[in-house]
């Protein structure tokens, strides 16, 4: 008889909690293989878009944690268990980790959309928080810039997403823009005339689209020119550097001056 009545008072409250567990634990594993089907699923979808596989691997790592802990709390709670004290503890400690950690989210969302949007890849020359270089390496955290003097600089990327990103490396061909003042009592059309003889002379100045060349001020001690060749991008210095000292010698061996600033100073002798 007491084993009768034991099991008329506990088995209800047995099978209770039975189908209770079962369900808590029909959960975690249905749960459980929803979070990876989802994280799994985003994953392919970044490495389709080209997303570099760093990122898509820690961000499907993400996904499913953040998937998994949800999963364990609606466990916990079918079998009884209070969980708005988890859910507390795990929001107060996500959001320290959030403020410890604000700087380095930033740079790593800013990586991600360096990498989803592409201002910049690898090999460009770009201009960008502050300083220049060639992109050597993009990395979750940081980017990686070689110096036109073989130095390295380390960027975060939100200094580069942050701010203006100034790619030199983009289009084909750019737009070389000097500005050459000679002296007001040089022949202008000569000066003229040696300059169109200078840029149609190299070889690396292209025909398409056209120089430009013409009297853009008259400023205080000499008539400026402008000088408006295009080059191939990979063109562009070594063609800058090689106009600019032609047009000085050729201007030497013509005759035109080429002012610099100076000043006269005027003398005044005072009668007493």
């Amino acid at each position: 008889m007491d084993i009768q009545k034991m099991l008329d008072n506990y088995l209800p409250v047995i099978i209770e909690y039975g189908v209770k567990l079962a369900l808590a634990v029909a959960i975690f594993v249905i749960g459980k293989m929803i979070a990876k089907y989802i994280a799994t699923a985003v994953k392919n979808s970044m490495v389709k878009s080209g997303v570099d596989g760093t990122i898509s691997n820690f961000t499907a790592n993400l996904i499913n944690g953040l998937l998994l802990a949800f999963v364990v709390i609606a466990a916990l709670g079918q079998i009884g268990i209070q969980t708005a004290s988890f859910v507390a503890i795990i929001g107060a400690a996500g959001l320290a980790v959030g403020l410890a950690l604000q700087g380095s989210l930033a740079n790593f969302a800013s990586g991600v959309l360096i990498i989803l949007f592409r201002p910049i890849k690898l090999g460009d020359f770009i201009e960008a928080g502050g300083v220049m270089g060639t992109v050597k390496n993009i990395s979750i955290f940081s980017t990686i810039l070689k110096t036109g003097d073989n130095k390295i600089i380390t960027v975060p990327n939100s200094g580069i997403m942050g701010g203006a990103i100034t790619n030199y490396s983009t289009e084909p061909t750019r737009r070389i823009d000097l500005i050459v003042g000679i002296s007001y009592d040089a022949d202008i059309r000569l000066a003229k005339q040696i300059l169109n003889e200078i840029v149609a002379a190299d070889e690396r100045v292209l025909a398409d689209p056209e120089v430009t060349i013409a009297v853009s001020e008259l400023a205080d001690s000499s008539v400026n020119f402008v000088v408006r060749p295009w080059v191939n991008s990979a063109d562009y210095w070594p063609t800058r550097f090689d106009l600019t000292e032609k047009i000085k010698l050729r201007f030497d061996e013509e005759g035109i001056g080429i002012p610099y600033p100076q000043m006269d100073v005027h003398l005044h002798k005072e009668v007493s």
